[in-house]
């Protein structure tokens, strides 16, 4: 095949897969409305690296091995399924946000042309903003995890490099192939998260941000155990 139709083929196989509902677009969904912009961003970059993962033991030929190992593909099911649940169950635990925590994110487009709101936006200034405690490792490492251990990943990459993997096909494009499909990744998820932090957007979330929390949550351990049931 050559280089220019696998490419396209890949690009538009993989945008196709990248924009389907699952396990890594609920968990993007939710830490952007829940924690914003930047950590919707790592959660993306996270899932990415993960990917690598899986483009370089598909381009060694291992993808085949684990698609046909009804053993492997189980372990990585029951993985996958209990680390989904994990996550499912701290977001149905979130609790609301403190009154003055909401005035604070919302205090950015205060009016301080009158007494009061200045009065206000003083009182808002001497509290303490809320933080996010999560550090970037911990959330780069969620979104690893979460993509690493898919299950339907192994078959998904046998059939994508089925198509144009060939037995003289070089390194280089091999390499090419599996770095665009990252780039693919991060370009989709980015989008995504860019959407969601639009301040209008995320400003009508804030306040409903516990029940987001809570409904993705009980959508991620819906899709933990039906990945166990299944593998049984």
């Amino acid at each position: 095949m050559e280089f220019w139709h696998g490419f396209l083929l890949i690009t538009s196989v993989h945008l196709l897969a990248a924009a389907s509902p699952g396990p890594d677009f609920v968990l993007v969904s939710q830490q952007t409305l829940a924690k914003g912009r930047r950590t919707g961003l790592v959660c993306s970059l996270g899932i990415t690296l993960g990917l690598a993962v899986h483009i370089i033991y598909s381009v060694l030929g291992l993808a085949t091995v684990i698609a046909h190992s009804q053993p492997l593909l189980t372990a990585i099911k029951w993985l996958g399924g209990s680390y989904l649940i994990y996550l499912g169950w701290q977001g149905i635990q979130a609790k609301p946000k403190k009154p003055l925590d909401l005035a604070a994110s919302e205090n950015v487009g205060i009016d301080t042309s009158n007494t009061k709101s200045t009065e206000q936006a003083q009182l808002l200034s001497t509290k303490k903003p809320f933080i996010n405690s999560d550090s970037t490792f911990a959330i780069l490492r969620r979104g690893f995890f979460c993509n690493v251990f898919n299950p339907k990943a192994p078959v998904y990459f046998v059939a994508i490099f089925t198509l144009v993997l060939s037995p003289d096909i070089p390194l280089w494009q091999l390499a090419i192939y599996g770095v665009w499909m990252m780039v693919l990744q991060m370009a989709w998820f980015s989008t995504v998260v860019m959407l969601l932090s639009i301040p209008a957007i995320h400003r009508r979330f804030q306040r409903f941000e516990h029940w987001i929390d809570r409904v993705l949550g009980t959508a991620m351990i819906v899709l933990g155990l039906n990945l166990i049931l299944r593998s049984r």
